[in-house]
């Protein structure tokens, strides 16, 4: 039946990389080959090279698929909360496709939506009075801390959101002797296990830590023409 599915609907690029992404959505990317792509499509895999030449192809093109989805910044919009914007639309995107983390920057043939991205944010804080070497200072600083928050939170065993973690830190303070381990006793007892915690929140108060350092360093002259 998915072949005759699959037969019906004509492949394009688009479709395959969409359903490359759902792929390593539901399995991640390890699972994502050239065969379980086209058994996805219902389609047999050499009908995949009139679209995409080859798998470097196609992360090239799942990756731009992530970019694209995530918020453009605006040049000449205010520059913090430009930045912001796109951070916490990158987080949100990163945790529904966790797989794309490790491969966002790695890619030797960026795609257009990708340039773009990439285009907007430098433009934003160079229209805000960055100059070259601070916006690439504050570009890379940006990124790691996003990608490496999505790291952190695909990794927690937990799921995201406010006493998701009191259940888990319950468990291991069960084995833990406060006269042994003091201050994770005092961090889980006094923030972590208290109602409301949500481990989301450590995000934004990084966020704002990055944004005031990189708002002392700007310049006092006036916009970047």
């Amino acid at each position: 039946m998915s072949k005759q599915v699959g037969d019906r609907v004509p492949l394009s690029r688009d479709r395959v990389l969409r359903a490359a992404a759902a792929i390593a959505d539901a399995r991640g990317v390890g699972a994502l080959t050239m065969r379980s792509l086209a058994d996805g499509l219902g389609v047999k895999p050499m009908s995949l090279y009139h679209h995409v030449a080859n798998k470097d192809e196609i992360l090239d093109g799942i990756v731009d698929l992530v970019f694209s989805r995530i918020e453009l910044p605006t040049p000449g919009g205010d520059w913090r909360h430009e930045m912001r914007r796109r951070a916490r639309s990158a987080r949100d995107v990163l945790r529904r496709h966790p797989w794309a983390i490790g491969l966002l920057e790695s890619r030797a043939a960026p795609g257009p939506a990708t340039l773009r991205h990439h285009d907007a944010t430098i433009g934003t804080l160079r229209r805000a009075g960055f100059p070259v070497d601070l916006t690439a200072h504050a570009f890379a600083l940006l990124d790691s801390y996003v990608y490496g928050f999505a790291v952190q939170e695909a990794a927690l065993p937990f799921q995201g959101g406010p006493d998701t973690a009191a259940d888990v830190t319950a468990e291991i303070m069960r084995h833990l002797r406060p006269e042994e381990y003091p201050h994770l006793v005092e961090m889980a007892t006094e923030h972590v296990l208290r109602p409301g915690y949500d481990f989301g929140d450590e995000f934004e108060f990084g966020l704002d830590v990055i944004l005031d350092a990189l708002a002392r360093r700007l310049p006092d002259d006036g916009p970047a023409t």
